[in-house]
């Protein structure tokens, strides 16, 4: 547990001492934000900075923090370093960066960001991108909670049914003002996702469990080590836990509802570091079932269910089914209203008449609709595609921390780039080694695939410093 409890008191600390730091690069001001000066009643409206942070939190949490971190403890003490490293000098750092450049320039969407930095080639790319990893990801979380609801109801309520509910409910939170729904459920349910995890550590201490120690070594301790090393596959399970490209495309959502730049901190850096923390109290949990049970079972829900009910009784029971259903539909709905709002932006078309949203929202729900009953119909198929999603989801975060880190350089920060620069570095690494080695990929060995990644890796470095040293040329 002395561990353990370094790793937690080294997030809370890396909030106020790094993310003040990070905070200072940025320099946020007094400026007018978004909300008071395009305030369209709809996705621009002031709303109070405890909703924000908690809105945002749960926004970016999804099931991430709980089944990463669950499914990551499986390699041992090398999952703890990661969260508590990757939240604080990767993971914030780039949520924050990415949520004050949207903020600073009138809430434009992560492709709009990321053009500004990298080009238009890469702004095109960027688009089409986040637009179907974005439809992807609010298809997946119809079918995963639809299923679940079914088992605890009665069998007329089949799969079928609860589907056309969920996604009555997405059209819904995608097309009514962000106050409307969002704004309302989500504070109650990041209250419910964080009184689990806060019921879970405070029975880590009272249980007192034999957790492992750093002392104790990092080797890869998952039972498949042979074919599922550490790096990378560790750093693309623990995805929200630790780093997420995903975050990049919520922040916008926020930041056109904050009214002032110095709420910044707490709102990215801090729901970060917050999703940080949850997902330290999960990956010790699961360490904890995982040394009683053994590692057999691979599926996190159960593992959450068994956790709750043994440890908090019959109301963790009953939070754990609330936030296993609730955390993936928070983050489907918020990914169809962060698809519309990617298409408006770069289509120019106003989002404050319901028909101009209608036009946007038809189109991409009928593409939902698609891979609904693809998935019903293929499910392998479909389970392909979604692996996609995780290795997409990193490499979504290496574009946005190349973009941030453009950004820095640009605008004279001195070296400061350095706090996104060598998150960029590794993160370009470990998407290139996954992709090479991952069965859905390349399927190389692991020894070929790290060579590619240290040469990917030596071109990025040698393309930014090559362009780099024009800016500064030019500049001076």
């Amino acid at each position: 547990m002395i561990t353990f409890t370094l790793c937690l008191l080294a997030l809370i600390a890396g909030y106020f001492i790094y993310g003040r730091f990070v905070e200072r690069i940025f320099g946020p001001d007094d400026r007018q934000t978004p909300a008071l000066t395009k305030a369209d009643g709809v996705d621009y409206m002031p709303l109070p900075r405890w909703k924000i942070f908690m809105i945002q939190f749960l926004n970016i949490a999804g099931l991430g923090p709980i089944f990463g971190a669950i499914m990551g403890a499986k390699f041992g003490m090398a999952s703890y370093l990661w969260i508590v490293l990757g939240s604080i000098f990767a993971g914030a750092v780039h949520d924050y960066l990415a949520g004050m450049l949207s903020l600073r320039h009138g809430g434009e969407s992560l492709p709009e960001i990321v053009g500004r930095y990298l080009g238009l080639t890469t702004k095109q790319i960027m688009r089409g991108f986040t637009v179907i990893l974005m439809i992807l990801v609010g298809a997946v979380f119809v079918a995963g909670p639809a299923g679940l609801l079914a088992k605890l109801t009665p069998d007329a309520l089949d799969v079928t049914f609860w589907i056309i509910v969920v996604f009555l409910y997405y059209i819904l939170a995608t097309l009514l003002p962000v106050d409307k729904i969002i704004g309302k459920i989500y504070p109650l349910f990041a209250i419910a996702l964080l009184f689990m995890a806060v019921g879970i550590l405070v029975m880590l201490y009272v249980n007192h469990p034999a957790l492992p120690e750093l002392w104790d070594g990092v080797e890869n301790t998952h039972p498949n080590a042979d074919t599922l090393p550490i790096f990378p596959i560790m750093f693309v399970s623990i995805a929200c836990g630790a780093i997420s490209g995903f975050h990049a495309t919520q922040s916008p959502l926020m930041a056109r509802c904050m009214t002032s730049e110095r709420h910044g901190r707490p709102i990215f850096y801090g729901a970060m570091i917050t999703e940080g923390i949850v997902g330290l109290i999960w990956a010790a949990a699961a360490t904890y079932f995982f040394h009683e049970n053994g590692m057999a079972e691979t599926n996190a829900a159960v593992i959450v269910d068994d956790i709750t009910k043994n440890w908090l009784g019959t109301v963790g029971g009953v939070l754990a089914v609330l936030g296993v259903i609730a955390a993936p539909i928070t983050s489907g709905d918020t990914a169809f209203r962060s698809a519309r709002l990617i298409v408006a932006d770069f289509l120019g078309i106003e989002q404050k008449s319901m028909r101009k949203r209608l036009y946007i929202c038809i189109p991409m729900f009928l593409v939902a609709i698609a891979l609904l009953l693809y998935s019903m119909r293929d499910a392998a198929g479909f389970d392909m595609i979604w692996r996609y999603f995780a290795w997409a989801n990193q490499a979504l975060s290496v574009f946005t921390l190349w973009a941030i880190t453009v950004y820095l350089a640009r605008e004279r920060k001195g070296y400061y780039f350095y706090v996104t620069y060598l998150p960029a570095l590794f993160m370009t690494a470990v998407c290139t080694t996954y992709i090479c080695v991952a069965p859905e990929g390349i399927g190389l060995s692991v020894d070929k695939a790290a060579i590619i990644a240290v040469l990917a890796a030596v071109v990025a470095a040698v393309w930014f410093r090559i362009w780099y040293f024009k800016t500064t040329k030019r500049l001076c």
